[in-house]
This record gives structure tokens, sequence and C-alpha cells, in this order.
């Protein structure tokens, strides 16, 4: 943490004001303690904290001729009056901290050096720390530094990494108050390689079409395409690495046929972000176009049912990850080859529920593709029925929107939308539709990049031929109406879903939701979508027509993944650069995550009847939101705020001094002074070491700039002596003395 005290250490008093009271009353308050009202520390004990001038200004102090006093009990006794400077509440007229064009953001690429600055203006000395992400920011010999001043503060952070991203706010703080700004610092790189080759993920005779895994880091930066690229390998011909396209805005891609349909290939992939280009993925196996025996669907592991073993025999159970109507999910650990995975483990022993449980399993058998969780095997055995799934290290996506650093904004937005349709795209293609899209299924492959999975599919359901599909299941804020109307359901029941998900996205509101689950079907029912002007301020028109499509009542004029990803809203943005876009505002998302946080608690899927009637007990009236605070800052920080407050504090000191001054009689004299100290001073006036009396032709005033005037009018002799402004509080003493004569 950086303090700045100034080049001096001093807090000017800027407002405060006189109290008088008369000897009786300030005696019976103060008692015989009344001196330490006037003077919080006795002087003799602590003379180190004494400052006195004489008329001159010159330092008295300890100076065995002029020997610091205070008025004795006597001396009040005999007084008539005591004059009392007590702090008036703080004034913000022209002393609070201001910051002067303040930057909102600063983007570095990793190595570089990042310097946020900000200028600010005060009237008063400041006292300024830097806070990263809630914490102190502390200081490293090697790589950053802190430069402050009365006007600006600026950290610098040299060979500057990824986990230097995230908010940083300057705190200023001034004897009148705070005031804070945060910076975020985006740190962009290169992206990490595809995390897997290439592999085929649709094959015919007259094309392959080639998938992958995205980077498990993005770079900090959003990815705008990929570079595919192919050598020959065969035995005839062994050639260097093409370039077959750098305009794959997608993680597949149809070869064209211009390829020599008889040659053997191998293919690998780079990934792009607005820094640069990634280094190639793994190259794929080779792969022969016309021959479908030489390929696999997938370049997955091998899956298979195990009748023999329970997971207990292979597996060491971890932590609990999460819990539904389904049962429980699990961190598991590989005994041997330590590879971390999930299991998911299956509640009920009864036949309906162990069939429901096969079901699943068999169907995420056929389910291989970068944006789906990938399944890796199941155990199956009289006790219980267990599906080892990838374990994904992410958190949900909208979750992953609300973290510190996070660019929010449309073409962001876009981003996920597409990777979404492209996974759901996926499975329609094999006619099987998930019935339970929802923000808590849509989960990031890691903490730091933007890629995404689709996870759970419990409801998913494989559509038959001349069958018509009916369910009573789903989530009633993002269930298709056919659902609720117990109609015949297909594909287009997901492309609802896909709807609501991307209205929240983009406005952190839902179109649909109620105060109860009742409300809120038959809300989804009605299917009547409006967009907020509020909440969709900073969208364009295209997005509203893109979700428009999506929330239609009749299914069947709904979008296609296919239409949704060729719609002129997800084309214009695919390779727009998302620092270049109006950030989109997180108090309405965070509001959103908090109430679903509150009503899904002890909830996990519901199960709807027809029309609104539920088959399981409704939730209660949703709980006010709980959004929190950007502004607050985390424990850490308000204790380098205290530590910012208590290095303002000084002892009083004198910045003009009393002068010596000679007057005729019956004339008007003023002595004044400027004080300044923090906390703010209380003020004695003293005659020869006696307090002042307060009287008609004898009166104090006090400035908020700290000036302190004593005026005596109609001079008379017995005015003549040694005034004397005292000066205290919990940090020492100060005094000024000047000596007034009257001419006779």
């Amino acid at each position: 943490m950086a303090l700045h005290n100034g080049t001096q250490r001093k807090i000017y008093v800027s407002t405060f004001r006189m109290t008088l009271k008369p000897r009786s009353a300030w005696l019976a308050e103060n008692g015989t303690h009344g001196q330490q009202h006037l003077v919080p520390e006795p002087v003799p004990a602590a003379p180190k904290d004494v400052v006195e001038t004489d008329a001159l200004g010159k330092n008295l102090k300890n100076s065995p001729a002029s020997p610091m006093t205070v008025p004795s009990q006597k001396s009040l006794e005999q007084g008539s009056k005591v004059v009392s400077l007590k702090r008036r509440a703080n004034s913000s007229t022209g002393l609070a901290v201001k910051f002067v064009e303040p930057p909102e953001k600063l983007e570095v690429q990793v190595g570089e050096t990042a310097v946020l600055s900000c200028a600010f203006t005060s009237s008063e000395p400041v006292a300024s720390c830097w806070i990263h992400n809630k914490q102190q920011v502390m200081l490293s010999e090697d790589r950053s530094s802190i430069t402050s001043d009365e006007k600006s503060s600026s950290l610098l952070i040299s060979d500057v990494r990824p986990e230097d991203a995230g908010n940083y706010t300057i705190v200023v703080r001034n004897r009148s108050g705070s005031a804070q700004h945060s910076i975020r610092l985006n740190v962009v790189d290169r992206p990490h390689p595809p995390a897997s080759c290439p592999f085929v993920s649709q094959l015919s005779s007259s094309s392959v079409e080639l998938s992958w895994s995205g980077p498990g880091y993005d770079g900090g930066s959003a990815i705008t395409g990929y570079v595919v690229e192919y050598r020959r390998v065969d035995a005839k011909e062994q050639g260097d690495w093409n370039e077959l396209t750098s305009q794959c805005k997608n993680t597949s891609y149809r070869v064209p046929l211009e390829l020599d349909p008889q040659g053997e290939y191998r293919f690998r992939v780079r990934a792009v972000n607005p820094v640069g280009i990634s280094d190639p993925s793994k190259e794929s196996d080779s792969i022969t176009v016309d021959n479908e025996d030489d390929v696999q669907e997938e370049a997955y592991v091998d899956v298979f049912t195990n009748t023999a073993n329970s997971v207990k025999d292979h597996y060491d159970i971890l932590e609990r990850l999460g819990v539904g109507k389904f049962g429980q999910v699990f961190r598991l650990k590989h005994k041997k080859s330590g590879q971390v995975s999930a299991g998911k483990f299956f509640r009920g022993r009864g036949m309906k529920e162990r069939a429901a449980a096969r079901k699943e399993i068999e169907l995420m058998k056929e389910l291989h593709h970068p944006k789906l969780v990938q399944f890796l095997g199941a155990y199956d055995s009289r006790l219980e029925v267990v599906m080892i799934l990838e374990y994904i290290g992410g958190r949900e996506l909208f979750e992953r929107i609300m973290d510190d650093g996070f660019e929010y904004t449309e073409p962001t937005s876009v981003c996920y939308m597409r990777q979404i349709l492209e996974g759901i795209q996926y499975i329609h293609k094999k006619n099987i539709v998930h019935l339970d899209l929802k923000p808590e299924n849509i989960v990031c492959v890691n903490r730091k990049g933007t890629l995404v999975k689709i996870i759970d599919f419990g409801l998913a359901c494989k559509l038959e031929p001349g069958k018509a599909l009916m369910v009573m299941h789903g989530t009633p804020e993002f269930v298709a109406p056919e659902v609720i109307s117990y109609e015949p359901v297909g594909l287009a029941a997901d492309m609802w879903s896909i709807g609501v998900i991307c209205y929240i996205l983009l406005s952190g509101e839902s179109p649909f939701q109620g105060s109860s689950d009742a409300e809120t079907l038959a809300l989804v029912t009605e299917a009547q979508c409006e967009f907020d002007p509020e909440s969709f301020r900073d969208i364009t028109e295209g997005a509203k027509v893109f979700i428009r499509s999506l929330l239609q009542r009749d299914k069947r004029a709904r979008l296609t993944c296919e239409r949704a990803l060729a719609h002129p809203w997800m084309v214009s943005f695919a390779s727009v650069d998302p620092r270049t876009t109006k950030s989109l505002n997180k108090e309405k998302m965070r509001r959103f995550l908090a109430k679903r946080k509150w009503t899904k608690a002890g909830k996990a899927v519901l199960a709807l009847k027809r029309m609104t009637h539920l088959s399981s007990k409704s939730d209660g009236p949703d709980s006010p939101s709980s959004p929190g605070d950007d502004k607050r800052l985390g424990p850490k920080a308000e204790q380098a705020l205290q530590t910012l407050e208590q290095s303002l504090r000084t002892e009083p000191r004198f910045q003009q001094t009393l002068k010596d001054l000679s007057q005729p009689r019956g004339s008007t004299v003023r002595f004044f002074c400027t004080i300044y100290g923090y906390p703010d001073p209380d003020v004695v006036w003293l005659q020869d070491e006696e307090p002042v009396e307060e009287m008609e032709r004898l009166q104090v005033e006090y400035e908020e700039d700290g000036t302190c005037t004593l005026i005596i009018s109609d001079l008379r002799p017995e005015d003549s002596g040694m005034y004397t402004c005292c000066a205290s509080n919990s940090m020492g003493v100060a005094r000024c003395s000047a000596r007034l004569s009257v001419e006779l």
C-alpha cells in the first residue's frame, strides 16, 4: 500500500466553531478535571508533543525561558468565562477529493508494462492507496511500484501477467472524507492452442467435417476465429503444412472438395484473437477423405458400462459438486492415473429409476462434441448406477460474467450464443432434444477463458419418426409453451429456451418471470415478449429481432439452429472486437443471479403437469434480491482505509502566527492566526495564561480555513498583556503568543 501525506505531514482545520459557556456551567460539566477538557494530554508529561512559537513564529519548544503552561484550576475559578472550540460537522464545500478525467480501463499485453494513473484535486493534503480485486495492493520490488503526490497517484506493473487483470481501485482520503475510482485492467495475450486435435465429426461420401475443442485459455480476449492447416502424408508425397482457411469462425469446418479424395491428410488448427494467432494444436490422425472405414466419429475415449466393478474400485470419491432431483454429483479422482472427473450418482434402486439412468447413459454415448460435456463411462451395479463425466472446472456462464475485469458486451454475448447453438445444432442433427436448457446448464470450461459446454442431459429425449413426444417436465422460466400445454414437443422447444437465455444474457432480466411458478407458466403460455427500454437501452435492434424470432408461440415459426447461426445479428458481430463496444451494466444480471440462488435453494428440476398445475409444490414468492454493492471494498481494503485515516493524523500546527500589536486606547485590535491539525483541534484563548473572558467588546471568530481571530474593541489599559492561542488534539498541543500594548 502506498501512503502519501504530502511533502509536509499536515491537515488543515477546515470546519469548527466556538462555544461560550459561563464559568459555573463549564465547571459543573468538567469538575476539577477542567484542564483536561482544554488540553487532552497534560503537557508536562508529554513535552515532545508541544510546539510553542513566539510572535515571529520562532519555535520555543522546550525553551527554559518560555515554559509551556496551561490554565490552572485556580485561574479557571477566578475567571468569568471560558472559550472552548469544538469542531463542527465536516463541510464538503470545496474540500472533497475530485478525480480529474480518470481513465475507465486499460489494456496491455502479457509481458508489457501497465501504468494505471489517476489525477485528482484536493484543497487539503491527502493519503492514497490502491486496491486490487478487494485486496490491498502488495508491492513487489521487481514488478510493481507506486508514485504519489498531492495531485496524482500512479501504479506501475512491469512484466504484466494474466493474474494481474481485474479492477484496481484508487482510494484517496483527506481530512474531509475519501473518494475512490476503479480502473479495469485487461491483460491480453495470444490464445493457447486449441485443446484437442481436429477429428471427423461428420463423414459422407462427398465431404468431411472437422471439429475440435477451443483453447483452454483465450488470452483474455474473445476468440475471433480459427486457422485450419493441412499437410499430405501419404507415401508418394510428403507435404509441408499449408493453410486451408483463415476465415473459420466456429469450432468445426467442412473440408472443401478441392483436396485429392485419394490423398491421405493430417490437419491441425490455430486459434485467433485480436492480439494474435496461437501455436498449432496437436495434429489429427491420418484421414483419407473417401474411406469411411479409416475414421471414427470422434477422437474421444471409448466408453462402456462397467457391470463387474463398483465406482469405488477405481475412483476416490471427493467433495460433492451438486445435488438435484436425479441424485448427486461428486468430484472423482482415478486411483491409478490421477485423472479428475465428475461422477453422477443416480438416486433410487427401483426399476423405473434405473431404467431412466440407463437411458441417459445410452444417449450420452452418442454425444461427442466440443460444446457438450464429455461422457467417459459408467458403472451399473446392484447397489448403484454412476455415470462418469468430464470434470469442468469453470462456473456457470452468468456467474462468469460477474467476474471483475470480464468484458460484458454485446459481441461477447454473441460469442456465447454461438457456442450454445453449435452444441445444440449437433444434438438436433441426431434428432435429440435437450428439454432443460437454462443458465445453470451452460458452464464455462475454466475460470479465465470464454469457452462453454452444455451439461445435464437428464431430461433429453431422442425423437422417433412417427411417434409424438409429450413431456411434463422442465424449468418454468425456460420451458416452451407447448410443454405447458402438453402438446407434441420437437426440436423447437430447445430454441425457445435459447431465446430466453439470450434475453437474460443481454438484459439481466427474465422475460416471463412471475411472482410464482403458476404466474410464470401463464406468462409463458401468453408468449408476449416485451423489451424494457431501460434494460435494452444499449442493445442493438438486431438482437431484439433475433430474440423475437426464437420466442414465437408457434413453434413452426421459430428459428432452427442453422438459421439462428446464419442470422444477421450473429453474423454482424462475428468479427467485432468486444473492446471497441460499450460495456453492458452488470447490476441487473447480479440481481437476477441473487434471485435464482434464492429460489433454487432446495429445488432442482420441477415436474410440470398439464397447463399451469405443478406436480410438485410451488415455491413461495421470490425473495428480495441482494445484489451486493460494487462500491463495497473487502475487509482488507477497509483496513487500508483505516490506515489512511491514521496516516493523516497530525498534531496542531500554526501556519500563520500571532503578531505583536500596539494600538491606542479606545481603538479596536484583531489578533489572528491560522491552525491546522487532524483531528480538529480544540482552541482556547488566554490572556497572561488566564482564559479570556467573553464580553460585549471581546469576540472570538473562527473561519473554516482554520483562521482564528480574537477581536477586542474599545481598548483599555487592562487589556495589555500576552495573548496566547492554545490548540490541542489527541496528537499533541501547540501554542502561539503575541503581546498587546495599549497606548495611553
